[in-house]
């Protein structure tokens, strides 16, 4: 008897929602396992107290018994966690340390590279780059030394300048000077 390939998908779905209710069985198992445990620590480390038969001495005494108690637990629970903390921070370095050695973070060193223009065009276009992208050919080519006579520099103390345009005399010199090139 042959299986058709509905009656193989219909038998993986059964399988699969079989192994689904067995393990949330389990685990409610294990949760009920881990109460049970909790219960009887519990009672073990902390049977309850009887305070109604004692005196105002006795309760007192207990009290600071008690309090001697949760001092203890607490320096312990205080010792642990620091020692959780220490381990995790190496862990981490332990971490850092192996990817390091791994080499996974190492970089090449880069080289700079020129590259023309044409280069970069070639590169990119392949056989249809036929421009010359030469662009310092068509500039315009300037003497050096006709820039400087277009200019003549009037080389003057700049102090006598200033002291000569401070103040409202020199205000006024401007406004002089200004009112004589306009007529």
């Amino acid at each position: 008897m042959e299986a058709s390939p509905r009656n193989l998908q219909d038998l993986k779905d059964l399988l699969l929602s079989l192994m689904v209710a067995r393990a949330k069985e389990e685990l409610e198992q294990e949760l009920v396992e881990k109460e049970e445990e909790k219960q009887r620590y519990l009672a073990e480390r902390a049977p309850p107290l009887k305070t109604s038969s004692l005196s105002l001495n006795e309760l007192q005494d207990l009290c600071r018994e008690l309090h001697t108690k949760i001092d203890v637990v607490d320096e312990e629970r205080y010792d642990i966690e620091a020692k959780v903390l220490h381990n995790t921070r190496e862990i981490k370095d332990l971490n850092i340390k192996v990817l390091d050695l791994r080499g996974k973070f190492k970089r090449p060193t880069l080289r700079r590279v020129r590259v023309s223009a044409d280069a970069i065009l070639r590169s990119l276009l392949g056989s249809k780059h036929k421009v010359s992208m030469d662009l310092r050919a068509n500039l315009k080519s300037v003497k050096k030394e006709d820039t400087e006579k277009e200019r003549p520099m009037e080389v003057s103390d700049w102090r006598k300048n200033v002291e000569a345009m401070s103040g409202m005399e020199g205000r006024k010199k401007m406004f002089d000077a200004a009112k004589g090139t306009v007529q």
